[in-house]
């Protein structure tokens, strides 16, 4: 048994195992990242189509300071390698009959929207903000970079869980704050982009408002794709390795520990401590299916419920379009009714609602002189829930949607409509190996929070490791990059065991 180890490799180049492999590198380990795709990034990758960049996954970067703290370990700074603008608002929340609210970091403005639209919710959203900050300081800055390795670990922060009744759904507590239906939804949105039902995920997820309203929203001059480029720079500044293209076919391992990694290619690799970044259930049932535990654990996954997936549509226009705003959120005529659809029906919707991400509003570099990037993606139930051919359905939904935005939002789309192509859940299922073609993984539930989550290190096996949005704390930019602060504390105190 290796007493120091010196030597880790991560499974996949997404923010959970870059920020890992960074964490680990500045800590003197000896870090290999392998990555499947051509490309470091996971669902933060990158399409160029006709002198259009698309960011394909996440866009909207929030807790800036989670992201510094990687440059910090080695005394370097972000901005020598990233350029942060700020995105305000924050976004424009749209609805089909015309309204129209501007939520930004700016409480008069908030307090005149919401006076203008329901003058008794003025008091109560205040109270809802002051409630989403005790969620933040108790959730996020205590619990979010904490690893929650036993039960009664849980058991010690239940009664602050109990006290901010995360038993409750995030559009539960909103309701209970805010009397509007229009402004309910404006405000218990936010769950949605860590895969979580508003109805059901905890009320916990709700310190997703304080987060933004603490930290800001930022994009990444380039598009998120840069912010990818800059951590691979500083991971390799440090030392550390990169191999594209190098897809694991298996994890070896004995009965509790692991020893390396066999490629695709047949090539074998021996570390000290292996960290994945991939789907959890792809780890346990596909890479470790040799094993007792990847076989046991890779069923008992597959039990798990899991959040929804996405139909994302890219596309490029010849013509600019500056009076939309960055981020927009389009809600459709029916809210709960959709949502309860895309989470439990076996169909897809006629309707839907949508995120439409207009880069080019803050950066003209993502398009060709005078044209515009987008893309929106729509929330689709995960391949377990709907049995749908999306090699079939997906041309005639992604035609229905662009239709939906040339009609209601971007007149001439249809006429200037230079490049576009779509994702579907086949394309997470297959070039993500997302189990079901989740979109965030395991569901951000109460009983599939911090404990009930797969852990940051596995039970049985005592150098194997998980990063990113399937163990805890969960989905997003800043809930994989704290995952990676965990684990890593997790995988330097073993290093040193």
């Amino acid at each position: 048994m290796t007493k120091h180890p010196r030597t880790a490799a991560v499974i996949g180049a997404g923010f959970g195992g870059l920020a890992l492999a960074i964490r680990l590198q500045s800590a003197g380990i000896q870090t290999t990242v392998f990555e499947k795709r051509d490309k470091a990034g996971g669902r933060a990758y990158v399409y160029t189509d006709d002198g259009f960049t698309f960011d394909a996954g996440p866009t909207v970067i929030t807790d800036p300071d989670c992201l510094e703290q990687l440059w910090a370990l080695s005394g370097r700074r972000l901005a020598d390698y990233v350029t942060l603008l700020p995105v305000t608002p924050f976004y424009q929340l749209c609805w089909e009959h015309g309204y129209r609210f501007d939520y930004a970091n700016d409480q008069a403005e908030i307090d005149r929207q919401i006076a203008e639209k329901s003058p008794d919710d003025v008091e109560g959203y205040r109270r809802f903000l002051s409630y989403s900050e005790d969620l933040y300081r108790e959730g996020y800055e205590k619990l979010g970079t904490v690893p929650f390795l036993n039960f009664w670990s849980m058991i010690k922060v239940a009664p602050q869980l109990m006290r901010l009744e995360s038993y409750r759904s995030v559009y539960a507590k909103v309701s209970q704050f805010i009397k509007d239906d229009q402004l309910r939804q404006a405000f218990s949105f936010h769950s949605l982009l860590v895969g979580g039902n508003p109805f059901r995920t905890s009320s916990i997820y709700g310190l997703i408002h304080a987060l933004e309203r603490k930290g800001g929203i930022w994009f990444a001059k380039g598009g998120t794709g840069a912010l990818i480029a800059g951590m691979v720079s500083l991971f390799e500044d440090l030392g550390g390795k990169v191999h594209l293209n190098a897809e694991i076919d298996q994890i070896e391992a004995g009965d509790d520990r692991v020893t390396g990694l066999v490629l695709k290619d047949g090539s074998r690799h021996a570390f000290d401590q292996i960290a994945s970044n991939a789907d959890v259930v792809h780890t346990y049932k596909h890479m470790l299916r040799d094993t007792r535990r990847g076989q046991s654990n890779g069923r008992a996954l597959e039990k798990k419920s899991f959040s929804m997936s996405l139909f994302v549509v890219y596309f490029g226009l010849k013509t600019s379009h500056p009076e939309l705003k960055h981020h927009m959120v389009l809600f459709g005529a029916r809210y709960r009714e959709l949502i309860t659809e895309i989470f439990g029906a076996n169909g897809l919707a006629e309707d839907f609602s949508l995120y439409l991400h207009a880069p080019s509003v803050t950066d003209d570099s993502l398009a060709p002189p005078g044209s515009s990037a987008y893309y929106v993606l729509s929330p689709v139930p995960h391949l377990g829930t709907a049995d749908i051919d999306w090699n079939v359905e997906g041309p005639k939904y992604r035609d229905r949607i662009l239709k939906y935005l040339n009609d209601h939002y971007i007149s001439g789309l249809l006429d200037d409509l230079v490049t576009v192509r779509h994702f579907t859940p086949f394309d997470f299922r297959d070039e993500l190996n997302a189990h079901l073609g989740s979109a965030f993984s395991v569901e951000p539930i109460l009983t599939q929070s911090a404990w009930f989550r797969p852990h940051n290190r596995d039970d049985r096996i005592s150098n194997l490791y998980i990063v990113g949005a399937g163990t805890h704390p969960g989905a997003g930019v800043p809930g994989v990059v704290g995952s990676a602060k965990a684990t890593a504390g997790l995988m330097m105190g073993d290093a040193q065991a």
